[in-house]
């Protein structure tokens, strides 16, 4: 071997050293894999806590794993193991993503609407979202959603007015399969649900079908704060009452729920995710809500655990149905019973009025209007009109108050500090000039329905979402003409052009009902003083709410001016002397007399103390 073979042998030898000392792919162990939820073949086994493994496909033929499969499935080793496939359903309004492992729900899209930064609206996806349901068998509680499903079904764009069915079968025998059915019309937002347990009855034990549901809320408006605190679990008992978890709450809020269920909500302020036992209940329910204030794209987290008699899926009972869709009283109503009742109103009068007045006049306006500024313009008008009779009602009763006041003066003056001789002269002078106390209050009360109403309505209302109206590019939502650098308490980081007008236009509404009230001192500073404590309330509430109430300011001190006009007080001062004359020798009504007794003895009463 001459100089340059050896040289040649060496360089080579070198080469091949620096290769496999730093260049070569090291041999990869045999390891547990995290499952992407993608196309590749993985095989699963979870235990009975819910834990779960996957094991790639070249350990498939290994006799440790499938020992282990045989333990931990039992029966049902055989269906532990598969490949994930991915079919669609879908119509005009929405789009479900199914999965052949576990035959579950991996996506729900909704087809007509967007997020508040306008990227598709996806209301359910894997990583942040998980539906479950455990079965008692003999080798222990094994979820179907561990199992590899069979479909024959393909990828299905239904048309309007038609139908489509997806199944999915796991067949251990001929005579032993679980069905799983799902259905889509050509429109809506309701999904089918059929499970079957066909021949199972030697396999699953009697205990009940155990039903999880965990949902991590997605962001979709723009204000985190309105949607954590309008976000929750509603539900639906058999006996038709409608309950909820704490709406409001931030901190953990946990509800055991013993009657039977018919149905239950996971509410995101706009949308619902729900499902519903249309052949059977839900029983023994626990929910759970939370917030993580850390996290700004999860709303909230809501958990629901329920029974379902293992009976109803084994006799064919098994039939519920999802809805997936927007809060809209419009779409909800037809769902199912009670199922309306996830659109908030307000309270039982105040929902009177939004369900039956306020609500089918907002959607008979939208018939005639596009513009969602016009439409709430227009109501204000409505809505003013209809009250017109109690303001002109509630305004001549403060001009006769402001008539007398003359007369109560000079009562105050001549009895002092003795209250119940001047509250017992007022009431004789109002009983002769014919004046009901009361009768301003009355009219300002019927109102206080429907200025409620309003407040109840607006935050609730889902055509208002994503509504542009001059400034305001969301009606849903606070509108903002300027984000602050820092958060001011109460009030936020932003200033509402809305609501500063309605502020002013509040004052000024104060003012001209100063100009004809009697009332005096702080009560009468006070009036000033409560817009502007609303202006920090409302800021953050949404726009259209601020920009209706600013329009019926303006309007009201419109209808005020007109009414000041057709008011004439000295032809108001004549018929109070008028009736002065003719009740002069009158008998006290009963209400005066029992109102005189109830001073009477309240002074009485003090003086023996």
């Amino acid at each position: 071997m001459d100089r340059n073979q050896a040289t040649g042998i060496m360089l080579i030898l070198l080469l091949l050293f620096v290769y496999f000392q730093f260049f070569a792919p090291n041999p990869q162990p045999k390891q547990v894999m995290k499952d992407t939820g993608g196309a590749k073949s993985t095989q699963t086994s979870r235990d009975t806590t819910g834990r779960q493994a996957i094991v790639t496909d070249s350990l498939r033929n290994d006799t440790v794993v499938n020992e282990q499969l045989q333990r931990t499935y039992g029966d049902f080793a055989a269906a532990a193991s598969g490949q994930d496939q991915e079919v669609v359903l879908e119509n005009k309004d929405i789009r479900v993503t199914f999965g052949t492992r576990g035959g579950r729900i991996k996506e729900v899209l909704l087809k007509n609407y967007k997020t508040y930064d306008q990227k598709p609206l996806i209301l359910l996806d894997e990583q942040t979202n998980e539906l479950s349901l455990t079965l008692p068998t003999n080798s222990g509680n094994i979820a179907i959603q561990d199992l590899f499903f069979t479909t024959n079904s393909s990828s299905t764009q239904v048309s309007e007015g038609d139908s489509s069915t997806i199944t999915f079968r796991l067949a251990l025998s001929p005579t032993q399969t679980i069905e799983q059915t799902y259905s889509l019309r050509g429109s809506g937002f309701e999904l089918g649900y059929d499970l079957k347990l066909n021949g199972m009855n030697n396999l699953v034990g009697n205990t009940p079908a155990q039903f999880y549901w965990l949902n991590n809320l997605k962001r979709l408006e723009l204000d985190m704060e309105q949607s954590r605190i309008t976000s929750t679990i509603n539900y639906y008992t058999t006996n038709g009452n409608f309950e909820q978890v704490t709406e409001a709450s931030k901190s953990e809020e946990e509800e055991i729920v013993e009657v039977p269920l018919q149905w239950v909500s996971l509410k995101q302020k706009f949308f619902l995710s729900a499902i519903i036992g249309n052949t059977t209940t839900f029983t023994n329910s626990i929910f759970r809500t939370s917030v993580d204030e850390a996290d700004s794209n999860t709303v909230k987290t809501l958990e629901a655990a329920m029974s379902i008699p293992i009976a109803d899926l084994k006799n064919g009972k098994g039939n519920f149905s999802y809805y997936f869709g927007p809060n809209d009283s419009r779409v909800v109503e037809g769902v199912t019973e009670g199922f309306k009742e996830n659109v908030y109103f307000g309270w039982p009068v105040v929902r009177v009025i939004n369900r039956y007045m306020i609500v089918p006049l907002f959607h008979f306006l939208e018939n005639f209007f596009t513009n969602y500024g016009l439409i709430i313009l227009i109501l204000v008008l409505i809505v003013r009109v209809i009250l017109l009779p109690l303001n002109y009602k509630s305004y001549i009763s403060l001009a006769k108050t402001k008539v007398l006041q003359p007369e109560i003066q000079a009562i105050k003056d001549k009895y002092g500090d003795d209250m119940t001789k001047v509250q017992q002269e007022q009431m004789k002078l109002y009983g002769q000039v014919g004046v009901n106390p009361l009768s301003g209050c009355i009219p300002v009360l019927l109102q206080m329905p429907f200025l409620l109403a309003m407040f109840s309505l607006f935050p609730n209302l889902i055509e208002l979402r994503q509504k542009e109206f001059l400034w305001s590019t969301d009606l849903s939502t606070y509108d903002s003409i300027l984000n602050l650098p820092f958060t001011i308490p109460f009030y936020g980081s932003h200033v509402s052009l809305f609501t500063i007008l309605m502020t002013i236009s509040s004052v000024a509404y104060a003012y001209f009902n100063n100009q004809v009230s009697t009332i005096q001192g702080p009560m009468k500073s006070l009036q000033y003083v409560m817009p502007v404590m609303f202006m920090f309330i409302l800021n953050n509430l949404p726009s259209g709410l601020t920009y209706y109430y600013f329009v019926a300011n303006v309007v009201s001190i419109a209808q005020q001016v007109i009414i000041r006009r057709f008011v004439d007080e000295d032809k108001i001062k004549a018929l109070l002397e008028e009736n002065k004359l003719k009740n002069k020798d009158k008998k006290k009504s009963k209400f005066q007399q029992r109102l005189e007794d109830a001073l009477k003895n309240a002074e009485e009463a003090k003086r023996k103390k």
